[in-house]
């Protein structure tokens, strides 16, 4: 048996944590810039409120005190997901973290009742750090996320959905809509539609050959899933990653090169230090540069530069030089620009480069640097240390509702007053 934990609407759940009193109330939280919704508790979505929807079409929901609105405060919430995490670590044999809100654990061996385990894992999650979520517990993953979704949708179940038995596997896909089966997507999606499949119960009838056929090893193996059969390994260490990107959309319009370099260097040393933290290296710095695609009165363009490195490094100094090289390659004077980007890849494992000879850079010197600047900006908070490409005043987006950082920065704990 495998388990999903999900946690419920978690952006706006860990905004809920340290504001009781808006239990029961709409809250909403935005994307970056404040631009579109990207989190709704259940009562935004009762009175319409859309994901992704633009946040100014919602300003009079605020203005009349009926939405509770927040920007995005990734600080809270990465924190508040490692409690989730390391919560759920202590009582289950072994986890296997998905998402920031979501992470499968493994129940093989486990004795019944595995309904009552659920439970007693969401409400422990519950008493530790506050967060609700719902509990998936199914012979396959893909099951137990169908699972976890029937736990949010029907309360009378306390929040675990036990899926084991044929009978009601079968009941179940005959009523749940089969684009949203994990591993089916869009694509599939509309080809579904157009044969006029629905349910996940009509892909689970197909013959295998056709399945095969039409949609591959992948398609074959949620289709097994479905049926019960487990093909999806589980893993107890999250798989490396193929890229690293950090990339924002800008409150205005851009047309410094000066100003652009300053922010393509910032994205640059913030995806340098993603790499050293998952103890890798990269062999290929990517900048890129969008205008503003919502100005049809302005020209348009997408431009992107690729720099192979010499030899893979984790170094933000040699980082930070091929973006802003590669910046200078796609720049053009003219244009406002309304977001830039830029993507790490060719990633490989640090202990296992090679380095060369002939490499003129001394590699032990820079990593002995990146270890100073990593320990002084991990005591005394991000961007202490910086390179000076990055100038001097940091990157700031609009987050006119922020609020407070309340477990992971001192100046912004909650205080407590008595009456």
């Amino acid at each position: 048996m495998y388990g999903l934990c999900d946690c419920n609407n978690f952006y706006a759940s860990c905004e809920r944590v340290f504001r009781p009193d808006l239990a029961g109330r709409p809250v909403v939280v935005l994307s970056n810039n404040d631009g579109c919704i990207i989190a709704r508790s259940n009562e935004a979505k009762t009175l319409g409120i859309g994901m992704g929807q633009p946040f100014y079409q919602i300003r009079q929901l605020i203005e009349r005190g009926q939405v509770t609105v927040f920007s995005a405060n990734f600080a809270l919430y990465g924190d508040l997901s490692r409690r989730v995490m390391a919560t759920l670590r202590s009582l289950a044999p072994g986890i296997e973290i998905y998402s920031i809100d979501e992470a499968f654990f493994d129940l093989r061996g486990m004795a019944e009742p595995l309904d009552e385990f659920g439970r007693s894992i969401g409400r422990t999650i519950r008493r530790n750090v506050g967060i609700p979520v719902s509990i998936g517990i199914a012979p396959t993953k893909t099951l137990a996320k169908i699972a976890s979704k029937l736990a949010k949708q029907y309360p009378r179940l306390n929040g675990c959905c036990y899926m084991h038995r044929p009978e009601d596997i079968t009941k179940v896909l005959g009523r749940f809509p089969l684009q949203e089966v994990w591993g089916i997507g869009r694509r599939y999606g509309r080809m579904f539609d157009r044969m006029g499949l629905r349910t996940a119960q009509q892909f689970v009838d197909l013959p295998q050959e056709w399945v095969r056929a039409r949609m591959g090893v992948a398609g074959l193996r949620t289709w097994n899933e479905l049926r019960g059969v487990a093909c999806i390994s589980f893993e107890l260490m999250p798989p490396r990653k193929q890229q690293i990107t950090i990339s924002r959309t800008f409150p205005r319009e851009i047309g410094s090169r000066e100003e652009l370099e300053c922010i393509v260097a910032e994205f640059a040393s913030m995806c340098a230090e993603k790499l050293r933290t998952e103890g890798s290296v990269c062999g290929e710095v990517q900048s890129y540069l969008l205008t503003n695609r919502h100005r049809e009165d302005q020209p348009q363009r997408y431009e992107t530069s690729l720099q192979l490195l010499p030899e893979p490094t984790d170094s933000t100094l040699e980082i930070v030089r091929q973006a802003r090289i590669a910046l200078r390659q796609i720049f053009l004077p003219g244009y406002g620009y309304k977001k830039a980007g830029v993507i790490l890849s060719q990633i490989t494992p640090a202990s296992e480069q090679q380095g060369s000879l002939f490499s003129p850079i001394d590699h032990e010197k820079h990593t002995r640097l990146m270890q100073v600047l990593d320990t002084v900006n991990k005591t005394h908070g991000k961007g202490t240390l910086i390179v000076a490409a990055q100038g001097t005043e940091p990157f700031r987006m609009n987050r006119e509702h922020l609020s407070p950082r309340y477990t992971t920065d001192w100046k912004e704990l909650l205080v407590v007053k008595p009456r």
